[in-house]
């Protein structure tokens, strides 16, 4: 009996030699400013995707050029802790080699867009020198682990943070590939098989990527219901008593095809922290041995847990971790967005919140915000934390520090936190157009467009102070996690969006669609008529999405927009 034939990339994986491939050569060659297809696949191991400009697309294509080839790449920093060096660093090479400046992304980190295949490897080496890392931001493994956004507001919150490290550390790939091909380690062509293993993920690395997140209630600042694993920090009486586990979250799905769906993660247990790596370990193991290698559209978490079961799932990352998960434990989510403006921690130091619309640091007639950020980075005695909403915060300011820190914000127009609606303040837009492969409408581009819109509706209404949980996604691969937006857009084509209306604000609810393929004559028609409804009927406290459920705008919730709760035997 022969053994069952791979799927190509599962193939790929295996005759990488961990992850080499011939990325090496590829970069070498000077005829092009692409590398392969499959060079591609297995450079997003190593933290880049390969793009072009398709703004410039059927320009060069009628010039008879190549496409407009450049590189993301992504960097690896848990918890979204950037030191102000490291904040310097990665500005110069926004500077030196990248365009669009830098990216805050919806997992808590950096990214570059627009470097050129012979400026990739010193990218790579100067985030290197900056003691960070790209390993594993991208690929079929544990990607960036993301946390709460303020780990210095309480002694508990930093030892979130230090498990947020220490999950980082052991989901990192063993291959010595990166160290070779990046930073002139022991030359790729010397490896030989068998000198390396990867004892969590083996030749073939994960199905699909793999997403973790830890939430610190009452802030579900990292949508943690969207995650892969998804943990619930239980803080009783200033203790860190342990983590809710929550499995097979995830957003992604395919217009037209029912048998992909977005998922809320089910909660199978509570676990004290020194459990936490082993049942973690046992997740990504059975996710590895039992997850779809046949079809990558079913190859993430979540459809292995709804093939197989949560109960079953339950019980074998039992067995294989040894340890017994106790039933989950009381928590309560307020919101799944960001808080602005400064905020006294535990300690009496300073955090100062920072609205970044749609990520993008670059200085623009908006305002200096790359030149702004070094200047504050150049004086800064603490640290900066990215959000999973694509913010900033200025973090572990001295109280005698916070009036040169204003100063710098307010000469450099990044205070807009102070004036922004509450619409504006709760939108996530992936980057869409031009760079991404995916993308079939705009978003990043778009927001700016839409949100004046949208904004002098709400005022005619009263609301224009009302915090919405508003997403833009190019596709509906669902980066900007659209799914859990009280309103979302996700794009069909240039110009047209399905519109998706009844998550909550707390991010426990997915939105389902309300109208598909739509323009935006008729999101703004909808979403005034609904605005106005919201301002006349709502009930006191209520929120935007609840309301919509309630008045019957939507449908009430089936089980499979809110998260499962198992209770362990």
């Amino acid at each position: 009996m022969t053994d069952k034939k791979l799927a190509p990339i599962e193939q790929l994986k295996v005759d990488s030699r961990y992850l080499r491939g011939t990325i090496a050569q590829g970069l070498a060659d000077p005829v092009t400013g692409a590398i392969s297809e499959d060079d591609n696949k297995l450079l997003k191991f190593h933290g880049s995707y390969q793009q072009d400009d398709r703004d410039l697309r059927e320009e060069r294509r009628k010039q008879k050029l190549e496409p407009a080839y450049s590189f993301m790449i992504r960097a690896r920093l848990a918890g979204g802790v950037v030191t102000p060096p490291q904040w310097l660093a990665f500005d110069k090479i926004a500077r030196d080699w990248a365009q669009f400046g830098l990216r805050i992304t919806t997992r808590q980190t950096f990214q570059w867009h627009g470097v050129r295949k012979p400026f990739l490897k010193p990218t790579l080496r100067a985030i290197h020198d900056a003691m960070a890392t790209t390993i594993a931001a991208c690929g079929d493994v544990n990607r960036q682990v993301v946390s709460a956004a303020n780990p210095l507001l309480s002694e508990q919150h930093a030892l979130v943070q230090e498990w947020a490290e220490k999950i980082s550390d052991a989901f990192l790939p063993k291959t010595n590939a990166y160290a070779e091909i990046w930073l002139d380690g022991k030359k790729v062509d010397e490896a030989t098989e068998g000198e390396e293993v990867e004892p969590i993920y083996g030749k073939t690395y994960l199905p699909r990527k793999f997403k973790i997140g830890i939430a610190v209630p009452p802030l579900n600042d990292v949508d943690v219901f969207a995650q892969d694993i998804g943990l619930i920090a239980i803080i009783e009486d200033g203790r860190l008593l342990g983590f809710n586990v929550a499995i097979g979250g995830g957003m992604g799905s395919t217009h037209g095809d029912d048998t992909t769906y977005p998922r809320l993660g089910s909660i199978i247990g509570f676990v004290r922290p020194e459990q936490l790596l082993a049942v973690c370990e046992a997740i990504v193991t059975t996710q590895r041995d039992h997850g779809n290698r046949d079809e990558r559209r079913y190859a993430r978490l979540k459809y292995t847990v709804d093939r197989l079961g949560a109960d079953w799932f339950l019980e074998e990352v039992q067995r294989r971790s040894g340890q017994t998960l106790e039933p989950s434990r009381p928590y309560h989510f307020d919101h799944n967005g960001d808080r602005f403006g400064w905020v006294k921690g535990a300690n009496g130091r300073w955090h100062l919140g920072l609205r970044v619309d749609s990520g993008r640091l670059m200085d623009t007639e908006n305002g200096p915000w790359l030149s702004g950020l070094r200047a504050i980075a150049q004086v800064h005695k603490g640290h900066f934390r990215l959000t999973c909403n694509q913010n900033l915060i200025i973090a572990d300011v001295a109280a005698r520090d916070k009036a040169g820190i204003d100063k710098l914000v307010a000469e450099h127009k990044l205070d807009v936190y102070q004036t922004q609606s509450g619409i504006r303040s709760s939108t996530i837009a992936c980057v869409a157009l031009p760079t991404c492969g995916l993308a079939m409408a705009e978003s990043e581009r778009y927001a700016p467009v839409l949100l004046p819109k949208l904004e002098a509706l709400l005022e005619q209404h009263g609301l224009r102070d009302e915090r919405i949980v508003f997403r833009i996604s190019g596709c509906p691969n669902g980066c900007s996690r659209p799914y859990l937006g009280e309103i979302a857009l996700v794009g069909r084509a240039l110009g047209r969006y399905d519109l998706r209306l009844g998550a909550n604000f707390s991010g426990e609810r997915l939105n389902v669609v309300y109208r598909q393929n739509i323009p935006e004559t008729e999101i703004l028609a909808i979403l005034g008529e609904l605005f106005g409804r919201f301002a006349a009927e709502r009930q006191p406290g209520e929120h935007f999405g609840d309301f919509l459920v309630r008045a019957g705008v939507v449908a009430e919730p089936s089980a499979r927009l809110i998260p499962l709760v198992l209770q362990p035997a």
